[in-house]
């Protein structure tokens, strides 16, 4: 009969449950695996698998996990996961931006749906931009992508680490300007069209005042919002395509930072 000691229990349950730990992070953390509408056993499901192909090259450090170093370990682990996840967040973050204000220069501010992947309301412009990016992310293979950084991870900054360096939150919040700059920029072609149709129909207003304006400008931004987006979406894969390797980017070169 085979039997086993506390202490190789022990060691078994570090071995599976510290690599766990910061699968489980990104995963919650990360967008399409951590959707509301995956269910929370297909989620543990994926966690335990990746983990069960990752363990045979995973250094563990000698430390009890119910001791006290073994609880800040297990944290540490779980934010690991949860910065990098959320680096990628970002990028959808950005998509999310562009698609409220170009619905809001369209009218459309008011149209909204509610969102698996978000659980909440989304407007319609933001929805569908949110759809595309998501196509796009998987057919550029970004969810591989995103787990072979994680591997890769244990290798730049292994669990036997002591800290996270506080440059790498530094880092995360300073990419967070992304989020309005690069939205801003993805809107841009809308909301120049938008302006020039509004200051168009500002002046026409002004020489027949007669002129109804909701009338007519609420239709006209509409169909112009949509004109303009569907000429722009050519060009939309290009961008999106950079903005989700400059992310992959970033979180693969932030825990290299603090392997170095």
């Amino acid at each position: 009969m085979i039997s086993f000691s506390d202490a190789q229990w022990g060691a078994l349950l570090a071995t599976f449950l510290w690599p766990l730990t910061r699968i489980l992070g990104l995963i919650a953390a990360a967008p399409l695996l951590g959707s509301a509408s995956i269910p929370a056993r297909v989620r543990i499901g994926l966690a335990v698998g990746i983990t069960l192909l990752l363990m045979p090259q995973v250094k563990v450090p000698d430390i009890a996990p119910w001791s006290g170093q073994g609880v800040g370990v297990l944290v540490t682990q779980f934010l690991i996961g949860s910065l990098m996840g959320f680096a990628i967040q970002i990028a959808f973050a950005v998509v999310d931006f562009a698609g409220e204000i170009a619905g809001l220069q369209m009218g459309l501010g008011f149209a909204s749906f509610f969102d698996p992947l978000s659980a909440s309301d989304v407007p319609v412009v933001a929805q569908f931009l949110g759809m595309v990016a998501t196509l796009l992310f998987l057919s550029l293979n970004g969810h591989l992508l995103l787990l072979s950084a994680l591997a890769s991870s244990f290798e730049t900054i292994p669990i036997t680490a002591p800290h996270l360096h506080a440059g790498i939150l530094l880092s995360l919040v300073e990419s967070g300007e992304q989020i309005f700059l690069s939205g801003f920029m993805l809107a841009l072609p809308i909301i120049g069209a938008l302006l020039i149709i509004n200051l168009a129909l500002g002046v026409l207003t002004r020489t027949a005042p007669q002129l109804n304006l909701f009338s007519v400008g609420f239709p006209l931004t509409l169909l112009a919002g949509i004109a303009t987006m569907a000429l722009v979406m050519p060009y939309l894969g290009n961008a999106l395509a950079g903005l989700f390797g400059h992310m992959l980017d970033l979180a693969d070169a932030l825990f290299r930072a603090q392997g170095g």
